[in-house]
């Protein structure tokens, strides 16, 4: 059977299928132990009282950083606890939970190897994006407040070797909160919150880790479709339609 399809028709269904985005995703665990403080360090390095790599937080792969772009974290089960003993309440969530009468604690030696401090819900999960250099090489930035910013933001903007708060990745309405890869991050590692010492921490927090970007097509055949329409509707004499075979 022949049909005949518009030529604009076509270009469009070529349009519309190049322009897309596709999303990488992967899944890890993230104990209690992880000190964010450690992230990128090298073996041996010490965050006192806690070391490299026995307390070194989780660096995520499978991801390509480098394309920019969002990251969201869903699907988040399990808590930690900041003692040797992850039940009941103080192990509740990855958005944290009050310890002895309080939510929202400091990192108790402020900034620590160029990483900032945070002030954050004790025991939730949170985040750093680094280059590819160990961040000691480098200044710290400013710390982030969330006790100050809140915790039901929409979207974040870290900087690099910027602790930030990401708990379950949603708002209390149930919103997925947006992340933005700063420029230069190669590498992200993933931590919980504590004052000191993750050492003596326990629990575990399992969280997806989603990044959309764009396909690798999808610029050139927008480009290519574009030549094309132009090409075509400069030459009035061309046929408007393009007769197709489907064989049953």
């Amino acid at each position: 059977m022949r049909i005949s399809l518009p030529i604009r028709g076509l270009l469009l269904i070529s349009l519309s299928v190049g322009i897309s985005e596709f999303a990488q995703a992967v899944s890890e665990s993230i104990p209690g132990t992880a000190n964010p403080y450690l992230a990128g360090m090298p073996d041996g390095s010490t965050a006192p009282p806690d070391q490299a790599p026995y307390q070194s937080p989780v660096e995520i792969t499978g991801l390509n950083l480098s394309t920019g772009r969002i990251l969201t974290f869903t699907g988040t089960t399990g808590g930690v606890s900041n003692t040797p003993t992850c039940a009941g309440t103080n192990c509740s969530s990855a958005d944290g939970n009050v310890y002895n009468g309080v939510l929202f604690y400091d990192h108790e030696s402020g900034s620590q190897n160029g990483i900032s401090d945070i002030r954050a819900p004790i025991n939730s999960l949170l985040g750093i994006f680094l280059t590819d250099s160990a961040p000691s090489l480098l200044s710290p930035p400013s710390k982030l407040d969330f006790q100050t910013i809140g915790l039901n933001f929409t979207a974040l903007s870290p900087k690099l070797q910027q602790v930030f708060f990401i708990g379950d990745g949603r708002t209390s309405g149930g919103v997925t909160q947006e992340f933005s890869i700063p420029a230069s991050a190669t590498r992200l590692f993933l931590g919980t919150m504590d004052g000191n010492e993750w050492s003596n921490n326990s629990g575990a927090i399992v969280v997806d880790i989603v990044q959309s970007v764009p396909e690798p097509h999808t610029y050139a055949m927008y480009i290519a479709g574009l030549g094309v329409m132009v090409f075509m509707t400069g030459r009035r004499k061309a046929p408007s339609t393009i007769p197709i075979e489907m064989r049953a």
